[in-house]
């Protein structure tokens, strides 16, 4: 009974935490939807957009890889053992030099990269060369939004702080300030009769600078404030350097598999690029909201247990953030599979974005969506590494991953086209997920607990597939009946007795109660 409630008071917790993180990265993702509603209307799928997808890919990849990918995923564990034994101005002193070194290292790599744009855009889309005007036209986007990854940087590790003191609100919202900004350029370029493209990679640089800005605040009321002592030889950031040395293949494999995709794609037809853009947008829906926001939420706890060496607590609270990303991702992968083209339809079917588009990116979202549940439990996996500061281990298996997803883009896009490079990236990623579980149990011994609630989740997320593939509705009421699905599969999942719908039952009770308890 007593392991029972201990399990009950973690996951509670972690959902507490979590549903700030997913609230506001909700608010985030609507509003993402609206920017890529907004550049779908007014750039299409063509070339152009194809010319602004692979310039902003390259800064948000390097965001991926050296910000969120491993700088907070190295920083958080660093940052939580130093605030715990010397105290919180040595930690902010550690913050305040990794800051410097950021600035450094990413300043040199602006410089090169505004220098050397025309190479780094060959690498990239090497496709690109048999058309030299949009190959020239990605180079000067490129010199417009490599600059973001400065700004970007920053503000993950102003996440790494904020998270690391439990603030888990003003950087998820972050991201919505992006968003805004997008909107804001792209409407600007299309009513002015400037070029889109332009004025979008105008607003990725604009929106690094507000969403740095943003964070000061919410710092200092934490205490922080980068005037202040900093060391470049301090021993927290040799050890956050060598943890994120092997980590920047890593933490990122998902979008280094995207990047293959995208290299692979500037081969294909016109618009591949950006089929498969829009496409990943809609997967980074679930993605973000849920399983981003759970494993942001469980670092710093799996860090903490980890410094106390409680494997027990490790074990269950990595239980608990596997059980209720799954119990999102599955049915989220159920729904994008068997509404994904009236998904298509209803958000990018229109202005520019042809019927041909829609057809195409919804093929382009099936292959993405097969791969959803393992893109989600990456996170927590690795993220369960880094606390045992164990990088070395998911980068060996990011390597296996990120080959494979090579090969079978090469072999399948000869056949299947971008569909086939979708699918090769869900393929590949579940290669990573079952290799990472692995190796995981090597370390910690029998670690998953909670396979019979999978096993339910898994048929209960199918029998949803099959009953959306059987209904036929208009493409506008399909979307509007979302809900009402969602909310079946909440009731069926509650009375098949799958313990995250109860438990997340019960926390909405507490909460509601604390709520009118307040309000007295």
């Amino acid at each position: 009974m007593t392991a029972l409630k201990t399990k009950h008071a973690t996951f509670a917790s972690l959902t507490r935490k979590a549903s700030v993180v997913a609230g506001a990265t909700l608010v985030s993702r609507v509003l993402g939807f609206v920017r890529d509603l907004i550049i779908a209307f007014t750039l299409g799928a063509g070339p152009m957009a194809d010319a602004f997808f692979v310039a902003f890919r390259i800064p948000n990849l390097l965001r991926r890889l050296f910000a969120e990918g491993s700088l907070t995923l190295a920083f958080v564990p660093v940052f939580t053992k130093t605030k715990n034994s010397r105290g919180h101005e040595a930690a902010f002193a550690l913050a305040r030099s990794v800051q410097v070194w950021l600035l450094i290292i990413l300043g040199a790599l602006t410089f090169l990269a505004l220098i050397f744009a025309a190479p780094l855009t060959m690498l990239v889309a090497p496709g690109f060369r048999d058309d030299p005007q949009i190959f020239q036209a990605t180079v000067n986007l490129v010199r417009i939004c490599f600059p973001y990854i400065l700004f970007i940087s920053s503000v993950a590790l102003c996440m790494g702080i904020l998270n690391s003191m439990n603030h888990f609100l003003a950087p998820a919202l972050a991201p919505g300030l992006m968003n805004i900004v997008l909107i804001v350029f792209a409407l600007a370029g299309y009513l002015s009769g400037t070029s889109v493209a332009i004025a979008l990679s105008m607003g990725v640089l604009a929106s690094g600078l507000i969403q740095w800005a943003f964070q000061y605040p919410f710092l200092k009321k934490s205490g922080f404030n980068w005037l202040g002592g900093f060391s470049l030889n301090d021993p927290g950031v040799r050890r956050i350097g060598k943890l994120m040395l092997p980590t920047v293949f890593g933490a990122a494999v998902y979008q280094l598999n995207i990047l293959a995709g995208t290299i692979l794609a500037s081969f294909l037809a016109s618009g591949s690029i950006a089929y498969l853009y829009y496409a990943d947008r809609l997967v980074q829906f679930p993605l973000g909201v849920f399983a981003v926001a759970i494993s942001t939420a469980a670092l710093p706890s799996l860090s903490a247990l980890a410094w106390e060496n409680d494997l027990s607590g490790f074990k269950r609270t990595l239980n608990s953030s596997l059980s209720l990303t799954l119990f999102i991702a599955l049915p989220s992968t159920a729904g994008l599979i068997g509404l994904s083209f009236p998904l298509i339809d209803v958000i990018f079917g229109r202005g520019a974005f042809t019927d041909y588009a829609v057809e195409a990116t919804a093929l382009a979202l099936v292959g993405f969506a097969v791969g959803l549940p393992a893109f989600s439990c990456v996170r927590p996996l690795i993220s369960a590494f880094y606390a045992l500061e164990d990088t070395v281990t998911p980068v060996k298996i990011a390597v296996v991953s990120l080959v494979l997803n090579i090969i079978l883009g090469l072999v399948l896009m000869q056949y299947l086209a971008h569909f086939g490079l979708a699918l090769a990236a869900s393929i590949s990623s579940w290669v990573n997920v079952l290799l990472l579980g692995m190796a995981l149990k090597l370390k910690t011994g029998p670690w998953l607990t909670s396979k019979v609630s999978l096993v339910k989740m898994a048929l209960l997320s199918c029998s949803l597939l099959l009953v959306l593939k059987s209904v036929s509705v208009s493409s506008w009421m399909a979307v509007a009946l979302i809900p009402v699905w969602a909310a079946l599969y909440f009731i069926l999942a509650t009375i098949i007795n799958i313990p995250d719908a109860k438990i997340i039952l019960t926390a909405w009770k507490k909460d509601r109660r604390e709520e009118k308890t307040e309000d007295r």
